[in-house]
């Protein structure tokens, strides 16, 4: 594995590790934000691994394109997304997320970093 592709698959692990510890402090929304980073790091190690590029964007809907994702997982990107806008901005009045929602979005982040580590 090229070392570019280790460094940013190692803190896609750390970013799902810090959801799961954010979780377990019932900081949902933090947690679910984390959960999306953790989905974008591993899909853009994928992405360099492929195709040699990094392409510095956050739709993750894009970027599972960009790597033929399994058709399975484009909803799991396709709500992630969502998360990255609201969990970083305070005026798009989605208001808190509930245990299950961030459980969801752990899960979610889970099937994409193990189909990204697997894609590598």
């Amino acid at each position: 594995m090229r070392e570019e592709v280790r460094i940013w698959l190692e803190q896609a692990k750390r970013d799902l590790d810090t959801a799961q510890y954010l979780f377990t402090g019932k900081r949902y929304k933090e947690s679910s934000f984390y959960c999306q980073q953790a989905a974008e790091k591993g899909l853009k190690a994928v992405l360099i691994s492929k195709k040699e590029k990094l392409v510095k964007i956050h739709d993750l809907v894009k970027l599972s394109s960009l790597v033929d994702i399994d058709s399975s997982l484009r909803n799991d990107c396709k709500e992630l997304t969502t998360v990255y806008i609201d969990a970083r901005y305070p005026d798009t009045n989605l208001g808190e997320y509930s245990k299950e929602e961030t459980l969801e979005d752990l899960n979610r982040a889970e099937r994409v970093l193990q189909w990204a580590e697997k894609n590598i």
